[in-house]
């Protein structure tokens, strides 16, 4: 559990993978879904890390000691999300029933050509806003995600749909490069959407409350909102069972709101905090209303990040604001690779 989550081996490799979306293509949702079972009882047998950061995990969400039970439902949920990747991403959203709240504003919005940052987690599904496609079929989401974490997963449900894989945002490129593509496509009037629980090595974190605990967030992607002067709105796929799902979207911040620009250097650190505080509670009440969708199957609150939150406290870099221009906060803020990775 001493490594950190970037390094952790990608599971079932090349061929599994391929082997599952070959089920899936041909095979129906119905027959591959039956290989969820050995799926799991792989990392429940197989994958001690993971099986031990969702038992972690798991008693401080469910306020009880979880049994074997409760750790197999964990991986199952999680194997269902990547499973129905498969779907989403193809664009067969018909096979599943997804309820979605709270998009009046987003698509108001959209209407109006804004250019919005959409904050997700791994909580849930995030391929499940492929549903605003269907609602605005214009639209175009760009996705900021480290292609070379995962690549196996990564490449062959690229292969699905080649117009999404050519709207990724490349997060393991250089910081200013995607501070630049991001400013652009927002400039356009295009969502971008982005996963903000983890912290890359050594990224700038804020440390806040999060179920019983301090955990790190990174603090990028608050202050290139900050920076850009852009609105947030929060997104949760969550997952339900069978092929149900439930899309949110709650309107976080509005543009200057984010981070007020004119806060002093003294008040940085707080002022970031106080937003990273603000997002890491809305996220747990997510969380709690559903405890099996939390996919960081690592420590996240004193394992992985731990050693990275102190080296970064000590270089000064936590809390770092963005500055009057967009380069200071690219310098000091960005550490791409910490953003959208699945699982």
């Amino acid at each position: 559990m001493n490594a950190h989550w970037k390094q952790r081996p990608e599971g079932g490799g090349r061929f599994a993978i391929w082997l599952i979306r070959s089920i899936a293509r041909h095979g129906g949702r119905s027959v591959a879904r039956l290989c969820l079972y050995p799926i799991t009882a792989y990392f429940l047998l197989v994958r001690g890390p993971e099986r031990r950061a969702s038992r972690e995990y798991l008693a401080r969400v469910l306020g009880r000691s979880p049994g074997w039970l409760d750790v197999a439902r964990h991986i199952h949920t999680f194997a269902a999300t990547i499973l129905d990747r498969v779907f989403l991403l193809s664009g067969q959203l018909s096979r599943f029933d997804i309820r979605v709240e709270g998009l009046e504003a987003l698509a108001q919005r959209v209407d109006r050509g804004e250019g919005v940052l959409v904050f997700g987690s791994h909580l849930g599904s995030f391929d499940a806003l492929r549903v605003l496609v269907t609602t605005r079929p214009a639209l175009r989401v760009r996705i900021v995600l480290d292609i070379s974490h995962n690549p196996a997963l990564t490449q062959l449900l690229d292969a699905l749909n080649p117009r999404l894989a050519a709207d990724v945002i490349d997060a393991g490129q250089d910081g200013v490069a995607i501070v630049l593509a991001i400013q652009q496509a927002l400039a356009g009037g295009e969502l971008v959407a982005l996963l903000v629980d983890r912290a890359a090595p050594g990224e700038a974190v804020t440390r806040v409350p999060f179920l019983g605990n301090d955990a790190a967030f990174p603090n990028a992607p608050w202050l290139i909102a900050a920076t850009l002067q852009v609105p947030v709105v929060l997104a949760f796929g969550l997952y339900r069972g069978g092929n149900r799902y439930d899309l949110r979207f709650e309107e976080f911040s509005n543009g200057p709101d984010t981070l007020r620009q004119q806060v002093s250097r003294r008040d940085r650190r707080e002022a970031v905090a106080t937003v990273v505080r603000r997002y890491a509670a809305r996220l747990q009440e997510q969380v709690l209303g559903a405890p099996y969708n939390w996919f960081n199957f690592y420590d996240f609150w004193d394992g992985d990040d731990a050693a990275d939150d102190r080296q970064a406290q000590q270089a000064g870099r936590v809390g770092a604001a963005p500055g009057a221009d967009v380069d200071a906060g690219k310098r000091d803020t960005v550490r791409g690779p910490g953003w959208g990775e699945p699982g």
